[in-house]
Parts: structure tokens; C-alpha cells; sequence
């Protein structure tokens, strides 16, 4: 294996044990948070007919749904006919930790805690176990119908003894029922769609039971690692001009499949390709990578680490005492973050990737460039660099304009949205081809253009708007659409960095329609 793949193979693998344990247990790490009495939110792969006992279920790429099923579709090129793929598919087994007392007559009653002679109290819980099946399938095996293998667990349990006889610890696992199929199929020349899909083959599962009764019996945040051996996933956020129908072709069903490892230096300009990939339950960008200062997980990867370090640095004696009692991860946390070097957690407090120089007319894109801008967003109109006072002063945002295609777009024009290229948002591609209402034009620091828009068809458009909530995309996104609209007066956005919100709306099935 090359030095390159290997490094992106532990990079990826790093953001895999992320989502392996998103959410398996938040601040402030006690079994007595509510937030912590319901888990298990993502990749949940449960019996069939537990999940289809009110009929089908609805197929998207949201992995917080439950359903019996994940299918991941991606493009592959093979460079050779002796390519192969590999395939890991990756889940937690739930494992029940039952507490249990010593009666006086040798035998044990389960409790829900426990303390011991030595002051240490134990507290029954719900854990879980790891679980990896990896496979290796030739491109010619694959094209011949493909591979199909059981990537279930065993039933299982383990007791370990507490201090002075006063009981035990009981850790009991269900079976865990499960297959994964690979397949491949040409769609063109060194071109293939490479389908995985892992199914919960358990049968017998009561209908009417809880959701908590047959967790025992699913896959937890389940996922899939791929690497190619002399082949490349094509990505489907950023697709080669070429490739942009097959991309649109792929259904993805309770999954989200993306690039991993460090993005290509430089970057192809016919789209973005590499050797490995990964499909998870969450969405996330192509290239993912876990933050180099992050010193361990906190099972929120959406949470800032400094905020949840100085949080847990403030949990009182018994809170954190109960946290230990919980889980062993979280006492993890606990020690973790008790002792660690003070100059480990100055570096949490934030960090510069990169110092981007103000770019020059030559190197300014069309959407950018002075000619498009109106006077008050020139680079060249003698402005204060935005850091200093009055770096601000002439912008207006609501009446200001940026030529798109010719036209003058501003506060109250109307565009059809059309995310594409490299840079764009994993979130925005799901507004692909929907219209929108422009409602400012704001400059960014680096000397680019961001509109902000509300989506025609949202509900809460206004209400979004009267907040200051808009989604945030270049002018080369945009396409202007013909009509009595006109840019003129809007309600100006209140201040807010530009990021894009998430939309609530998911294409059926994954798909992404582009603009014609």
C-alpha cells in the first residue's frame, strides 16, 4: 500500500470511530441525563418486520431513520482488470450491563446500583461492542453477480465478580442477524456503479414491541469503510463534468457516501477522485478529517472541544462520580480531561489553517472580479481592510448588486440555485435546482461574494428571513430568472458568519437533480 493511501486509511479510520460512537453518550456523561435515556439515533438497522409493521418504510439518505436496510451506489473507475475492492462494514452491538447483588443464600437479584465495600458505586447500564467484517472482492466477481456474506455477532455474556463477594457484573449480548452484498455493474468503458447493501436479516421480532425491546437485536450506527486496489470512487458531491449523469444516477438509501482521506494537491479540475470512501449515516463533506488538536472523542463531534472540556472540567464531585459509574468511556473523558497539559487545551481555544493573500484582479474569479462589483465591493475602491474601523463602511447590503450572467442580482431578485463545482456545501446540493429569493449581497473577507437567499417553496421563508436565517451561496451558483422581479429594498440579514443553514428536505432517495 502506498504511503499516501495508508495515512488517508488511518485519517478515514479516525473519522469512521467518530461516527462509530456519535452520540453513544453526551454531556454530561450520567446515566441520569435525559439525554442519555434515549440513544442509538443513527445508522439503526433493526428487524424488518419490527420496522415495516405500519407498512414500507420511505427510502432517503438520512441515516437517523430506522429501517432494516442501508444501500450505498457509487461510481468506480478501475485502472486494470485485476482491481478489487475492499469492503468494511462496521456497527456497535448493543451489550446490556446488569448490575446484580450477592443474597445471602450465594445467589444474585439484579439492582440498578451498586456500591462496594471500597466506595465505588456500579451502575447498570446499556454498553456496546464493536463489530467489523471486512471483505475483498475482485472487479471480475464482482461483475459476475457479486459477493454476499454474513456480517452478523453472536449472542454472548461475561461476569466479572465485584469486591468483597457483594455481587457482580453481568454483560449480555443478543444475536445480531445481518448479511452485506457487493455488486458491480459496467456503465462504461473502466466504469462501474458499486452497489453495498446491508440488510438486518433477523425474522421473529415482536411488532408490537418497544423500540428498546429489539435494539438488542440491530446494528448500531452502522457505516461502510472502501478502498480500491487499483481503482477510484468518483465523488458524488463533486462529480467530473463528464460523470455529473451517472453521479445523478446513484441512490443512496439511510446513508451518505463521501471521499475520504486528504483532498489531491493540487486538485483536479475535472472533478474529484480518490481511493477510498466512506458511507456513513451522517452526512459530511468529501475528505472529512477529525480536527489534529481534538486530544480524544467526546462523542459529539458537532460540539466545540474546548466548550465540552471547560463544561466537564466544571461537573461536581458526585457528577462526575456518577459519570465513571455509567461507562467506561466516559471515565475515559473524566481522566482525560483532569489531567490534561495545559498546553494541549491552550491549542482547543481555536486555530488558522491558512493565511489566504488578498487575491489580485488577475486571479479573482468572474463572479468576483471589480467588473462585476458595484463600487462600495471593489477591491480596488480604497476601503479599510475589514479588520480594521470603518472596513465596513459604503457596504449595503440589501441594495447592493453582482452582475450574474449580465444581470444585476441584489436584495429581492429571483434565481433558480444551482450548486456546483468544487467549494460547494454537502447541505446545498439538496436546494439543487430549486428557486429562491435573494435578500442580500455580502462580501467575505477574502474578497468573494456571498448572496443571501430564502427557498421559494419553504414554509418558513419569512420567518427565516425576519430572523436573519437565510442559505448562503457564490453568484456562480445562482442563475437569474426572468420576470417583473427586480433587485430593490429588502429586509437586510442580521449579522451572522455566512454558512449555510440545513435544509429539512432530503431528495427521495438521494438523489441530486442538478440545474439543466
Amino acid at each position: 500500500m502506498a504511503n499516501g493511501v495508508g495515512e488517508g486509511c488511518a485519517q478515514l479510520s479516525a473519522v469512521a470511530d467518530a461516527v462509530l460512537y456519535e452520540g453513544y453518550l453526551l454531556y454530561p456523561y450520567r446515566r441520569s441525563s435525559a439525554k442519555n435515556r434515549v440513544r442509538w439515533q443513527f445508522g439503526v438497522l433493526l428487524p424488518r418486520n419490527w420496522v415495516e409493521r405500519d407498512g414500507p418504510v420511505t427510502p432517503g439518505v438520512s441515516g437517523s431513520a430506522d429501517s432494516w436496510y442501508q444501500r450505498t451506489e457509487c461510481l468506480l473507475r478501475a485502472r486494470h482488470a485485476d482491481a478489487a475492492v475492499r469492503v468494511r462494514v462496521r456497527y456497535l452491538q448493543l451489550q446490556h450491563k446488569q448490575v446484580e447483588a450477592a443474597d445471602a443464600d450465594g445467589g444474585h437479584r439484579p439492582v440498578e446500583s451498586l456500591r462496594t465495600a471500597d466506595g465505588v458505586t456500579h451502575l447498570s447500564f446499556e454498553e456496546a461492542v464493536p463489530r467489523e467484517t471486512e471483505l475483498v472482492v475482485p472487479l471480475a466477481e464482482l461483475l459476475r453477480g457479486g459477493r454476499t456474506a454474513a456480517v452478523g455477532a453472536p449472542a454472548g455474556a461475561e461476569y466479572e465478580p465485584l469486591p468483597s463477594g457483594a455481587g457482580r457484573t453481568v454483560r449480555r449480548r443478543r444475536e445480531v442477524r445481518a448479511e452485506t452484498s457487493v455488486v458491480a455493474e459496467p456503465l462504461g468503458p473502466q466504469l462501474y456503479r458499486l452497489r453495498v447493501r446491508t440488510e438486518n436479516t433477523a425474522d421473529g421480532a415482536d411488532p408490537g414491541a418497544p423500540r428498546g425491546a429489539v435494539l438488542g437485536q440491530a446494528l448500531l450506527a452502522t457505516h461502510t469503510l472502501l478502498e480500491g486496489d487499483g481503482a477510484e470512487f468518483v465523488s458524488l458531491i463533486d462529480p467530473p463534468a463528464s460523470l455529473a449523469e451517472q453521479a445523478r444516477g446513484c441512490r443512496n438509501a439511510f446513508t451518505f457516501p463521501v471521499l475520504g482521506g486528504a483532498p489531491p494537491e493540487p486538485a483536479s479540475d475535472d472533478g474529484t477522485t480518490g481511493p477510498l470512501l466512506l458511507s456513513a449515516p451522517i452526512i459530511l463533506p468529501d475528505h472529512p478529517q477529525v480536527a489534529p488538536e481534538s486530544p480524544g472523542d467526546l462523542h459529539d463531534a458537532a460540539e466545540i472541544d474546548e466548550i465540552l472540556t471547560l463544561r466537564t472540567m466544571l461537573l461536581t464531585d458526585e457528577e462526575k462520580a456518577e459519570a465513571r459509574a455509567t461507562d467506561p468511556r466516559a471515565a475515559r473523558i473524566l481522566d482525560r480531561v483532569e489531567t490534561m497539559p495545559r498546553e494541549v487545551f491552550a491549542r482547543l481555544h481555536g486555530a488558522i489553517r491558512s493565511l489566504t493573500p488578498a487575491q489580485s484582479p488577475a486571479t479573482l474569479t468572474p463572479a468576483q472580479s471589480p467588473a462585476t462589483l458595484t463600487p462600495a465591493q471593489s477591491p480596488a475602491a480604497g476601503r479599510p481592510v475589514w479588520w480594521q474601523e470603518g472596513g465596513d463602511d459604503g457596504l449595503s447590503p440589501s441594495t447592493d448588486t453582482v452582475l450574474v450572467d449580465g444581470v444585476p442580482v441584489g436584495g429581492g431578485s429571483r434565481v433558480r440555485l444551482c450548486p456546483r463545482g468544487r467549494g460547494a456545501d454537502a447541505q446545498d446540493m439538496f436546494l439543487d435546482g430549486r428557486t429562491a429569493r435573494v435578500a442580500a449581497v455580502l462580501p467575505d473577507v477574502d474578497g468573494g461574494v456571498h448572496l443571501a437567499v430564502t427557498v421559494d417553496d419553504d414554509p418558513a421563508a419569512e420567518l427565516h428571513g425576519w430572523y436573519g436565517r437565510f442559505h448562503y451561496f457564490r453568484p456562480d451558483e445562482v442563475a437569474p430568472l426572468g420576470g417583473a422581479d427586480t433587485p430593490g429594498p429588502a429586509q437586510p440579514p442580521r449579522p451572522q458568519s455566512p454558512r449555510p443553514t440545513r435544509p429539512a428536505d432530503r431528495p427521495e432517495e438521494g438523489r441530486f437533480d442538478g440545474c439543466p
